[in-house]
């Protein structure tokens, strides 16, 4: 099987994801990019809040917001909520404000299914890199059923934000 094919994102989306980045810096932000079921595009941005609490992070307790995310609650339900919809989530993204757009080791345990299964959502996943000047990079990340892994599979230029 090939690599996942990306699901396009508008420039504009990402610029609104951007903006998001910098209005959470240093924190990490989330959220996540809606899309019609049948398309291949997302713009839709969908802000979450970052309440990450080193008691409420599934499997990070020695962190800070900085360097961890967690959608909050009454964000996560209207996550749930809208998976079957028609216009719903397709992309999750979050922020790291070490300037690096990559899936870590954190990212990929907390987005993958607890029993093994694959990922834990249907959705593919953007990481922004952000420093205190701008935003260096984003790239986005796919669930590969023979790597069983996420891998990259899109890049997309920073900007000065």
């Amino acid at each position: 099987m090939p690599t996942p094919e990306p699901i396009e994102v508008p420039r504009s989306a990402l610029e609104e994801i951007f903006k998001h980045a910098r209005e959470s810096f240093p924190d990490e932000c989330c959220g996540w990019i809606t899309g019609d079921h049948d398309s291949n595009t997302a713009g839709g941005v969908r802000r979450a809040i970052n309440a990450y609490e080193p008691e409420t992070h599934p499997t990070e307790k020695n962190r800070s917001a900085q360097t961890a995310f967690v959608i909050s609650d009454g964000d996560l339900l209207d996550l749930n909520r809208t998976l079957d919809d028609d216009v719903r989530p397709r992309i999750i993204y979050h922020s790291h404000p070490n300037g690096r757009a990559y899936f870590s080791p954190t990212d990929k345990t907390n987005a993958t299914d607890p029993w093994g299964d694959g990922p834990a959502y249907p959705v593919q996943q953007i990481v922004v890199g952000i420093d205190g000047e701008r935003v260096v990079e984003a790239r986005l990340f796919a669930w590969d059923s023979d790597e069983e892994d996420f891998v990259e599979i899109a890049e997309f230029d920073g900007q000065d934000i």
